[in-house]
């Protein structure tokens, strides 16, 4: 397993600083951020300009990361691939591409977004329209010799107050995924710590679906009165999973080293509100559970 952090933590510090700071920390990999560089979106950041990248700019990038010993894991770039208005949905879309585009270029097999959601559909119309937009996403990222994964944040309060703003924060929704886009190309970038504030068995859902997690994040989860997330344990139940597939696991945090502590910051709250925690229940199509791997168990 190689360690790592996604860039989007330090959106002000140019490459050639970061990738040399990231080195002398001992981390052996980066999950480059690459948002557009006129984007409003909030925690938004690109240390890659995927837009403009050209040949010239990857044999530079390539050139900077081999002289530094520091591998890329995967780029990075997460905005809503629903969004009702046409328009915008189109602009992410485009943009995907040119990540995918960025990614093939710098030879990275991996590209991180999040499905997203509609707040003016039903979870079933959102699923089956999961299907129409990633299955040629995720052809396109395959004829580029690039995988698409999603991250499983529910990104609560994102689209609409109460509602989660990602279908894909739990292992039921993963299965709707797969079932809508079966290629072996879409995966998940897989963390635990949203699973265990929802009170999902994170390691039951790390075996459930290790064929289909291709990267994982991590980070200090404190939530309960009676411990905290157990990163140890899961990275002993990730470490063998990916290793048939080439580059291993990599474990990156959303807000810098994932040793330091805090909550992932596209979550703007670090708890859940109780109104959430029962959206979430609903839109998954399950009532109240205890300690189950498909549902979410009562509070």
């Amino acid at each position: 397993m190689k360690l790592g952090f996604l860039t989007a933590c330090l959106p002000q510090m140019p490459l050639d600083d970061l990738v040399a700071w990231a080195s002398k920390q001992g981390f052996k990999t980066l999950e480059l951020a690459a948002w557009p560089v006129d984007s409003s979106r909030d925690y938004k950041a690109r240390q890659i300009d995927a837009a403009r990248f050209t040949k010239d700019d990857a044999k530079r990038v390539k050139d900077l990361f081999a002289q530094h010993n520091v591998g890329i894991s995967a780029m990075a770039y997460y905005d809503n691939n629903l969004d009702p208005d046409a328009e915008k949905r189109k602009c992410y879309h485009d943009h995907l591409k040119k990540v995918i585009d960025t990614a093939s270029m710098l030879g990275v097999g991996l590209v991180g977004t999040f499905v997203g959601a509609r707040p003016d559909k039903s979870p079933d119309e959102c699923m089956k329209e999961i299907g129409t937009i990633f299955r040629p996403l995720v052809e396109y990222a395959a004829g580029h010799g690039v995988r698409l994964m999603i991250e499983n944040c529910p990104m609560e309060n994102w689209q609409r107050f109460g509602l989660p703003g990602n279908y894909a924060y739990s292992p039921e929704l993963w299965e709707g995924l797969f079932n809508e886009v079966p290629s072996e190309d879409f995966g998940l970038n897989f963390d635990p710590s949203h699973l265990y504030w929802l009170g999902i068995d994170y390691l039951r859902a790390a075996k459930d679906f290790a064929p289909r997690i291709f990267h994982a994040h991590a980070k200090d989860t404190e939530i309960l009165a009676d411990g905290a997330y157990r990163y140890g344990i899961f990275s002993r139940q990730l470490t063998p999973i990916r290793g048939n597939r080439g580059g291993g696991v990599t474990a990156s945090r959303d807000s810098g080293a994932w040793t330091g502590g805090s909550s992932c910051p596209f979550c703007r709250n670090p708890g859940m509100t109780t109104s959430f925690r029962s959206s979430m229940r609903i839109l998954s199509g399950k009532g109240p559970r205890r300690r189950s791997n498909r549902g979410l168990r009562s509070a």
